[in-house]
């Protein structure tokens, strides 16, 4: 995937990574970049082209792959944390929580494979978390949706790789944004994840592990999970 000359859609960007991937994308020299939000009136990249696109709601994704149908490179960004666990937590936190990481980028992705398809197959990069692979209090309903989207990424590639079309997930610990606020952990740039997330774009990588964390959770999986929960409650 050539970004140079790439025409990208970044959704969530008027904040955090998504604001940076919008403001890289330039940078690196795509010809046009639609950087969309929940609300567009927030978006301040110069430079770039604002679209109202709510994840969760069907008829603004519909509207948005229909204004910008010249897509190549479509990044799912948005996303949010509700803090909810599954079992005390109130339910329409816990299905919010699925229905913008999982139904919302699968919606997006939906309505943009045909757009891809016609012009040319281009890229998609999925933002997804260390947390798809571990689930820790106050943050389960999280880890089960990106775990979910972690699952939808795997399982888009395969549909979409007859037409031409690369999927990346972009796996990362904790970057220093707005969503981590309060978080005391160390915390990664999120200029390096965005950095390290499109070099992968270009690549076509399947996936991005942004940081030691994501490196070492995935590691873990292979192991008696007694052990990393073990070392958690250290």
């Amino acid at each position: 995937m050539d970004i140079t000359g790439s025409v990208a859609l970044v959704t969530g960007a008027n904040r955090g990574l998504g604001r940076h991937f919008a403001q890289q994308l330039l940078e690196r020299g795509a010809a046009k970049v639609y950087a969309t939000s929940r609300r567009p009136e927030l978006v301040d990249v110069p430079g770039v082209e604002v679209l109202r696109l709510d994840v969760t709601d069907p008829e603004s994704i519909a509207a948005a792959a229909a204004a910008a149908g010249d897509v190549t490179l479509l990044v799912n960004n948005a996303g949010l944390t509700t803090r909810a666990d599954l079992v005390t937590g109130e339910l329409a936190d816990v299905r919010l929580e699925m229905e913008t990481h999982f139904f919302g980028t699968l919606g997006v992705i939906r309505a943009f494979a045909p757009v891809l398809a016609r012009n040319g197959g281009g890229a998609i990069a999925n933002v997804l978390s260390a947390l798809s692979w571990f689930s820790t209090a106050g943050a389960n309903a999280y880890s089960a949706a990106k775990a979910a989207e972690w699952s939808l990424t795997n399982g888009v590639r395969i549909e979409l790789t007859e037409q031409g079309t690369s999927v990346t997930g972009v796996v990362l610990g904790a970057a220093d944004t707005d969503m981590m606020a309060g978080y005391t952990g160390p915390m990664s740039d999120p200029a390096d994840v965005v950095r390290a997330a499109l070099d992968g774009v270009q690549a076509g990588a399947w996936e991005v592990l942004v940081d030691d964390w994501s490196r070492g959770v995935k590691a873990s999986l292979a192991a008696d999970p007694r052990e990393f929960y073990g070392q958690l409650a250290i």
